[in-house]
């Protein structure tokens, strides 16, 4: 039978987005032809060897209306023309050029929602920009053919907005079950890591802040984002700046050892909207499989998988201002909970914390949800 082909579109570089690489690594296996398109920066590392083509465009502007016009603009025409039995659209951000392409030409549509777009934090009080991409949502989702998210509060939020049924299929690492990921405490400095995008809303400047009050502790921030930049200068201006380190843009391979060698991973998302109070980062899973306790903020789905598996530690989001007597209350509780937290796990009998992880990564991988991806687009090409 001949291969059926699937056109997949981000934003990004390629480089680091693990999830869209293991749908396009599912799709392979499942036997379908893939064509991975985004756009390459100055900056954008080499993607290496990939099992699937990679088509990478350079773009004119990037970031604001006119990179996304031009984005959609640049990605439909390669559409247009592209060997192809069905787009697959992540995020809404792709979504408008991949319906139009798939109207066009009779193609199937699939989306890919990794977040709530409309309500991310970067979009919060820009009204009309927020309706430009509710626009694009309403217009294009009722068209798709199948539609995934990341968990189930988001494919609620998709279904009660647009009626649209969105099968859940979660960011989760692969199963490698050779590997012993359990590893004792190391010593002081006890290492907390931050993992992601470094955007607003990400809990970073707190970190930093809390880092004041945690001599045995060094705070390593392994990724890049609108904020990089920003809060690197802020950190360099403390007195503690010493132990803090800015790692920029990590390859997942990179990261994954760098995460092995952590006390604590952190992840405080700030009250922002629907986007972070109904998101499930893909980082909650990665602590677990590398046998890191995680430290995050106590949002729904996070808090769920949390408490399943008692594999870390929940605390209230950070106040939306920066300055004052409740943000400085703030920092004294994190690092306070950030100290009882590893005091804790160093303290739990090795036996009991190799047990909670194991259990996390036996149920928290890739083999299962990709099952859920490969049965649903099967049944539509």
């Amino acid at each position: 039978m001949k291969k059926k082909n699937i056109v997949v579109a981000v934003t990004n570089d390629l480089v680091t987005d693990q999830r869209v690489h293991r749908s396009c690594m599912a799709l392979v296996e499942a036997g379908y032809g893939v064509t991975l398109v985004g756009r390459r920066l100055p900056e954008s590392l080499s993607l290496g060897h990939r099992e699937y083509d990679t088509r990478r465009m350079r773009l004119l502007f990037r970031r604001s209306a006119l990179f996304y016009a031009e984005y959609n603009i640049r990605l439909m025409l390669h559409l247009l023309f592209a060997r192809a039995d069905a787009f697959y659209a992540n995020d809404s951000d792709t979504l408008l050029a991949c319906c139009w392409a798939a109207r066009l030409r009779k193609k199937r549509l699939i989306f890919d929602a990794h977040e709530l777009f409309p309500e991310v934090p970067e979009l919060v009080g820009k009204p009309r920009v927020r309706r430009v991409w509710q626009w694009v949502e309403r217009h294009c989702l009722p068209q798709v053919d199948a539609a995934f998210t990341v968990c189930e509060s988001v494919a609620k939020e998709y279904e009660r907005r647009y009626g649209v049924n969105m099968t859940v299929v979660r960011n989760l690492p692969d199963w490698k079950p050779e590997e012993n990921y359990a590893i004792a405490p190391h010593g002081k400095p006890w290492v907390i890591l931050y993992q992601g995008a470094v955007n607003v809303g990400r809990g970073v400047r707190e970190l930093i802040d809390a880092i004041e009050f945690l001599p045995d502790c060094r705070l390593v921030v392994a990724g890049d984002g609108d904020q990089k930049d920003a809060l690197e200068s802020y950190s360099n201006s403390r007195t503690w700046r010493e132990r803090i380190a800015f790692k920029g843009r990590v390859r997942p391979e990179e990261l994954h050892t760098l995460t092995q060698k952590a006390d604590l991973g952190v992840c405080l998302l700030e009250d922002m909207g629907l986007n972070y109070r109904y998101s499930l980062p893909n980082r909650i899973a990665d602590f677990a499989h590398a046998g890191v306790p995680i430290l995050a903020t106590d949002f729904y789905e996070i808090s769920r998988v949390i408490n399943t598996y008692r594999t870390g530690t929940t605390v209230g989001p950070c106040p939306k201002e920066k300055a004052g007597a409740a943000y400085q209350d703030y920092v004294t509780r994190l690092a306070k909970a950030i100290d009882n937290t590893i005091l804790y796990w160093n303290t739990l009998p090795r036996k009991e914390r190799e047990q909670r992880f194991v259990k996390a990564r036996k149920e928290l991988n890739w083999e299962s949800e990709k099952k859920l991806l490969k049965e649903r687009i099967d049944a539509i090409i």
